[in-house]
């Protein structure tokens, strides 16, 4: 049976805890420059050269990230691409199932507990309940290829068990609901592992539209660490692709960038009182868009997270009620 050792993973949460209690060090008081960018193709054609100038321009902001001392630990990279259809396509196929042509398919992406096989099935069955209860008909589970040979110790001993979930919109809904009932599940599942005590479970992406590969590894290690992104069938319109460099939250697989709808610099000074405002927002908080679903999405901000992230959670909800990305933006 293999084993995996966890002893860096212990020791680094207890130097935490006692430079907490000991020191003047506070992760809210940490704060230079990530590295972001964007391909796409004009004229929204998906094509494979697009995700290619993705990962090739990803590799060349490696300088704007940090690296550890263990010379392959990175504070965290990732790229957001669309899905490819044809490459899921064959996926679902894997499963025994055909899905239909022209029929909207979700994937989410989600981190889970490596070595705590019980505390994973919890984490299954409480994403698979709330995808159900949605009324969505789940073609199965996906286990992520991965190639740990290019992470670093620390990046290893912390690395999540990947896998992906397969979706079919089998309540025929169009684009916009399915991503929007999308986005309450995963809201719902992220309060009921919080209720369980489930602490690792991150769902990266869930969504009809894209997917986000990302990870604790070095800028130029992305695509070796996930085989799937150098698929010939791996294809997309856009490549939005982030090399982050940590200054006020330490380095988390989770916290790798890009999220769900930004791929952000972070540096937001006003970040606590952003927060503190959005808090108080949400008392009386609605939506006719959520209707009684309003309240599965609260609160909109997740406790420990970056400032790039709590912008990502409150831009995503004004865009999933229903505001365009423009006029979101001039609200924040």
């Amino acid at each position: 049976m293999t084993k995996f050792d966890q002893s860096w993973a212990v020791q680094e949460a207890a130097k935490r805890e006692w430079m907490a209690e000991n020191s003047l060090f506070r992760e809210d008081d940490e704060h230079s420059s990530c590295g972001v960018g964007l391909v796409v193709s004009v004229d929204g054609s998906k094509s494979r050269k697009v995700v290619e100038n993705g990962i090739s321009a990803l590799k060349a902001i490696w300088h704007r990230g940090a690296v550890d001392a263990d010379g392959k630990t990175g504070d965290g990279a990732g790229i957001h691409v669309q899905i490819p259809h044809h490459f899921f396509g064959d996926q679902i196929r894997r499963t025994g199932h055909e899905a239909r042509h022209g029929e909207l398919l979700a994937v989410g992406q989600v981190f889970l507990p490596r070595t705590d096989f019980s505390a994973q099935e919890t984490c299954r069955t409480i994403v698979e309940t709330e995808v159900l209860r949605m009324g969505y008909y789940i073609y199965g589970w996906r286990h992520v290829p991965v190639d740990t040979s290019c992470l670093g110790e620390k990046a290893n001993a912390t690395r999540p068990e990947i896998e992906q979930i397969l979706i079919s919109n089998s309540k025929g809904v169009d684009e916009e609901t399915f991503e929007r009932e999308l986005y309450v599940i995963r809201r719902r599942i992220e309060k009921a592992a919080s209720a369980s005590g489930v602490r690792e479970l991150y769902i990266c992406s869930l969504s009809c539209r894209s997917i986000i590969y990302k990870g604790m590894m070095l800028a130029e290690q992305v695509a070796v660490f996930y085989p799937d992104l150098m698929d010939e069938r791996f294809e997309s319109a856009f490549a939005i692709y982030h090399q982050r460099y940590s200054t006020n939250t330490f380095p988390q697989w989770w916290l790798a960038q890009p999220f769900r709808m930004l791929a952000h610099n972070g540096e937001i000074n006003t970040i606590k009182g952003n927060t503190n405002w959005m808090k108080s927002h949400e008392i009386r908080m609605a939506s006719s868009t959520f209707g009684e679903m309003a309240e599965d999405i609260k609160p909109i901000i997740p406790q420990g997270s970056s400032d790039s992230a709590a912008l990502d959670s409150v831009f995503e909800v004004l865009v999933r009620a229903g505001r365009s990305a423009p006029m979101a933006k001039t609200m924040l």
